[in-house]
């Protein structure tokens, strides 16, 4: 389902609700044939669903849009109520899909934030000077 209201414009995703896990490879195929960036499969687990994304050529870790349209379609074909926050468990952690109007909203893992040194090449594309401190 493409996240848009206009046609043949936006990032369309394929969701696939099974009852229970599938191979691998299968997924794999699937989304192969699906051809579009990403295919999600999910299945009930605990209090919310198993969340996988696969794009044509490799499983992935997180896919926002993919989500959304999995929560979309949970919630349009009845599987979930409307008032209802949607549980995914994935590889990058839990995420939740909340519906706010006509908007979805989701919430992802927070990633700790660990400062780094910036690059050469990085300093010198933004024309800065390397301080020392």
């Amino acid at each position: 389902m493409p996240i848009t209201d206009k046609p043949f414009i936006g990032n369309p995703a394929g969701v696939c609700i099974l009852n229970k896990p599938a191979d691998e490879k299968w997924m794999q195929n699937v989304a192969k044939e699906m051809a579009v960036s990403e295919t999600a499969f999910l299945y009930p687990e605990n209090d919310g669903y198993k969340l996988r994304w696969f794009a044509p050529d490799a499983e992935v870790d997180m896919c926002g849009h993919a989500t959304i349209a999995s929560s979309h379609i949970l919630w349009e074909k009845g599987f979930e109520e409307k008032e209802e926050t949607v549980k995914f468990f994935t590889k990058s952690g839990l995420l939740t899909a909340t519906l706010k109007g006509d908007w979805i909203e989701l919430d992802f893992p927070e990633l700790p934030v660990k400062e780094t040194e910036a690059s050469n090449g990085l300093l010198e594309a933004l024309d800065v000077k390397k301080q020392l401190i």
